[in-house]
C-alpha cells in the first residue's frame, strides 16, 4: 500500500514548480489507481506478461529495445468493472 504523505514527497521534490493543490490531486489520483487497475503478478504469465529483459521474442518491450538487462517491469490491466 501506497503511503500519500511519501507520495506527495515524492512529486513536491520531482515537480517544485507544482502548487500544494496540483500535487494533491495527483497524488489522489496515484492513491486511486488500485480502484481501477491492478498488478499482473508474475505467477500469471498470461499474454506473455513478463517482468525481466529476459521474455525473449514473446515481450513487445525486449523487441522495441526499451529493456536492458536487470530491469524490472511491473504490469498492471484494468479491473474488471
Amino acid at each position: 500500500m501506497l503511503d500519500r504523505q511519501k507520495v506527495e514527497a515524492i512529486l513536491s521534490r520531482r515537480f517544485p514548480g507544482a502548487t500544494r493543490d496540483q500535487v494533491a490531486a495527483a497524488a489522489n489520483a496515484i492513491m486511486g489507481l488500485s480502484d481501477e487497475w491492478e498488478e499482473v503478478l508474475h505467477d500469471e504469465r498470461q499474454g506473455s506478461y513478463h517482468f525481466s529483459h529476459d521474455c525473449g521474442d514473446l515481450c513487445h518491450l525486449t523487441e522495441t529495445g526499451v529493456g536492458e538487462p536487470g530491469i524490472e517491469f511491473r504490469l498492471f490491466k484494468r479491473r474488471d468493472v
